[in-house]
């Protein structure tokens, strides 16, 4: 899977304009899913300029209420039937607005309850890596998915997304040994818990079209999360024709 997250950018017009000149980028979605998280105020332009196409429409978060008085929140009630997935527990979400573990883990849920696929983002910040943390911090954000959880999900229903924060947006991007070495991690953790498997593992932060090879290169990289590069849809391109040439024998 590759993943555009286009976060607070473009107008809605410039957001239609983005998603076609994407398709026109993705050749062929042969033996990758590709997907666009624009923003909610351009989610039914959008949906309608991918219809036809094999490009998913995702949401960049998601209320775990289906209704309610809740100001300015979106739900999943809302969203299904026109979006694909949604994206839970993005570090920014986390770090900017103080979004709590379990609060994470209502979202996972209720998205999973409305038949959206999830992309679940966890990720340890620069001074939890330095302090040797990392596994603990993603561990114990996938351990409150778990819990909020009946029963798991099966693994076409969720991906998770490998973003160490001190990667995102900075420009400096986790080596591929780095970034495996946690993905390996995840994979291990999700099957200890689930013994039907693990989901998909993506790597973000800081991915572009000259990186991309490398990290798809590592054996469980399994597709990316992309930011800043995803509004540019020539680059975010290459960086699907990338994930194409890594699944090929």
């Amino acid at each position: 899977m590759v993943a555009g997250n286009w976060k607070m950018n473009t107008t809605v017009d410039e957001g239609v304009a983005l998603a076609r000149a994407v398709c026109a980028a993705v050749s062929t979605t042969e033996g990758v899913d590709v997907a666009v998280l624009p923003p909610f105020t351009h989610l039914w332009a959008v949906h309608a300029a991918l219809e036809g196409t094999a490009v998913r429409l995702g949401a960049q978060d998601v209320f775990w209420k289906d209704a309610g008085a809740f100001t300015g929140e979106i739900s999943p009630a809302m969203l299904a039937g026109w979006c694909d997935l949604t994206l839970v527990g993005h570090s920014e979400r986390r770090h900017l607005f103080g979004e709590r573990d379990d609060e994470v883990g209502k979202k996972f849920v209720a998205s999973l309850a409305h038949g959206l696929e999830v992309i679940l983002a966890v990720g340890e910040t620069s001074d939890e890596r330095d302090a040797g943390r990392t596994f603990d911090v993603v561990d114990r954000q996938l351990d409150a998915v778990f819990a909020a959880l009946e029963t798991p999900p099966g693994a076409d229903e969720w991906v998770v997304a490998y973003e160490p924060v001190w990667a995102i947006g900075t420009g400096r991007t986790a080596t591929p040994e780095q970034a495996q070495e946690v993905v390996a991690h995840i994979k291990q953790h999700v099957r200890a818990r689930f013994l039907d498997g693990s989901p998909r593992v993506l790597y973000g932060g800081s991915v572009t079209g000259a990186n991309a090879a490398s990290l798809f290169a590592e054996p469980d990289i399994d597709g990316a999360l992309v930011g800043g590069v995803s509004l540019r849809a020539e680059e975010f391109g290459v960086i699907v024709a990338a994930a194409q040439d890594a699944g090929r024998p």
